[in-house]
Parts: C-alpha cells; sequence; structure tokens
C-alpha cells in the first residue's frame, strides 16, 4: 500500500450495532435476499434488514434447520439453496425470478471454511464453489430482478469492503435512489 488508511467519516464504530446503522431508514416495500441468513452476521443481517421493513428471504442449505432460527422474525421466508449445486442454485434463482418481484438488496453471506478436501460434482473444491462461484452463479441468475429493482445493490459479505458497501447501500435506499 503506497498511501495510509484514511477514515470512512460515516459516523459509526467498532460499537455500532446494525439496528445503530438502520435508525431510521425505512425498507419496507424492498425485496432482499441473505444468503446463510439464519446463523451469525447473517442471522444480524436478516433481523436488521427485516427490522427495517424489508422482506427478505433466506437462502439456506437446509431449511429445516433455518426456520426455527428464524421463527418470529416478520417478513422472512426460507427457501432451500445450495450454493455448491450448480442445479439448486438455479432453482432457487427461478422460483425468485418466477415471483415478478424486483430484488432490491442481494447479500451474498453463506459461506464454508476449512474442513476436509470435498469436489463439488464439477470437480471444483468445496469451499471455492461455495464462497465464490456459488454466489457468482447466483448473482447472475438473479440479475433481471437486480436489474427491475433500478438501483440494486449486491454485497459480498466476505469482503473487507463489505461493510462499506453496507452502508452505500444504506444511504442509497435513504436517499430513495
Amino acid at each position: 500500500m503506497t498511501q495510509k488508511q484514511q477514515p470512512l467519516g460515516s459516523g459509526f464504530t467498532a460499537a455500532s450495532t446494525a439496528t445503530d446503522v438502520l435508525k431510521g431508514i425505512d425498507l419496507t416495500g424492498r425485496n432482499v435476499i441473505v444468503t446463510g441468513g439464519h446463523v451469525g452476521l447473517g442471522l444480524e443481517t436478516t433481523r436488521a434488514l427485516a427490522g427495517a421493513g424489508a422482506s427478505v428471504v433466506v437462502g439456506t442449505r437446509n431449511p429445516d434447520r433455518a426456520a426455527p432460527a428464524l421463527e418470529g422474525i416478520a417478513r422472512v421466508e426460507v427457501e432451500r439453496l445450495d450454493l455448491m449445486d450448480p442445479a439448486s442454485v438455479d432453482a432457487f434463482a427461478a422460483r425468485y425470478t418466477a415471483t415478478g418481484r424486483p430484488l432490491h438488496i442481494l447479500v451474498n453471506n453463506a459461506g464454508i471454511m476449512g474442513g476436509e478436501l470435498v469436489r463439488d460434482s464439477r470437480g471444483y473444491e468445496s469451499q471455492f464453489a461455495t464462497n465464490h462461484l456459488g454466489h457468482f452463479q447466483l448473482s447472475n441468475a438473479l440479475l433481471p430482478a437486480l436489474r427491475a429493482a433500478n438501483g440494486a445493490r449486491v454485497v459480498r459479505a466476505h469482503d473487507v469492503a463489505a461493510t462499506v458497501d453496507a452502508l452505500k447501500i444504506l444511504a442509497a435506499v435513504r436517499g430513495g435512489e
């Protein structure tokens, strides 16, 4: 790096919560997909976005396991999605696009880490297939719904820059973009 990092000046700190970031933002009428939105940061993302009024679809490999974690959160649907399985990705995207709803925010959050060497049906290593290829395929398959939103945002939660992207999304939504 040739230059020092500079503060973003967002007004948020390390102690800021998702609720702090969303304070005063109304996401009513906005449609969101959060992959892996039933555990960890994905669950917090789902709670915060739904709490701000968004309709959230959570994509998960195991809907039966995800449903109890999401119980009681308004405007949340659970759909099967295995990012390591290209057919599952296409089926998920087809189900969503068939609803005719625009997709305002896609949070590519799900991921796997470590473990034994496992390959997907195409021969790709499972972590690469899930965390990268699966989200790439999903984003492309959902492109018609993203375009229909006229200003949609895609956040890749595994990137360090995702926090900045998330703040930009919220600012854009607040500004009516």
